[in-house]
């Protein structure tokens, strides 16, 4: 699933946005705080960039010049700011569409489409779950301005609950993984790593992120409360 930032400092339109994208099947990550834009988009790493042009302490462009410094994600421009000029000094800074307020709908989607269609796939250093990020390169995991380091195959075992969030993962199907990747494992030293990847998670406030599902295995699912270890 493509995710999608939105930069829009209207809250009608953020709204609308985000609506529209969701109900096309795109993950949405809505920009709501207006300093240092281009850190944030980065951070949360999407497929392609929603960006206006007259926003709060710094413009549009100037954001998508600070973007193209380090990331070539794509960015549309959609904006009031319609002149020949506006839309040839987007394009010539980094943008890769323009898109004039009042939009279509549908046209919006359209270009979307053509845009990702024509950027080479990224490739995936990173997962998303809420607002953690796993990042494999680092073998790290980070929330709240918080990150701890995992183990080899603290790392494997949290891919696995990323890529299949909200679902039940037994203890057979966590095992294969980690033959698969290369690592044998049996069962009991599976649970000394879930216990170690838990007490990880605890550390950076996320004790309650594993649940185990009684007879069934485990899930990962957001939520309040102490960590289920039964």
């Amino acid at each position: 699933m493509y995710k999608i930032c939105i930069v829009e400092d209207e809250v009608k339109i953020q709204k609308e946005l985000e609506l529209l994208l969701e109900n096309a099947n795109y993950k949405v990550k809505v920009i709501k705080d207006f300093n240092n834009i281009a850190g944030q988009v980065i951070s949360c790493n999407p497929d392609l960039v929603l960006l206006d042009i007259v926003l709060p302490f710094e413009d549009g462009i100037s954001v998508c010049k600070k973007l193209r410094e380090t990331s070539k994600v794509p960015v549309i421009f959609v904006t009031s700011k319609t002149s020949s000029m506006d839309e040839l000094e987007c394009m010539m800074l980094g943008g890769d569409d323009f898109i004039a307020k009042p939009y279509e709908p549908v046209v919006l989607l359209a270009h979307i489409q053509a845009v990702l269609k024509r950027t080479p796939a990224k490739e995936e250093n990173a997962l998303y779950y809420k607002d953690i990020k796993l990042d494999i390169l680092t073998a790290q995991i980070l929330y709240n301005g918080r990150q701890m380091e995992l183990s080899k195959n603290e790392l494997h075992i949290l891919m696995y609950f990323f890529c299949h969030p909200e679902q039940v993962i037994t203890r057979e199907e966590l095992m294969d993984s980690l033959w698969d990747s290369g690592n044998f494992i049996d069962d009991n030293t599976l649970s000394v790593n879930i216990s170690r990847t838990r007490q990880k998670l605890k550390e950076i406030n996320l004790g309650s992120l594993i649940t185990t599902k009684r007879g069934l295995g485990y899930k990962m699912i957001w939520q309040e409360g102490p960590c289920n270890e039964d």
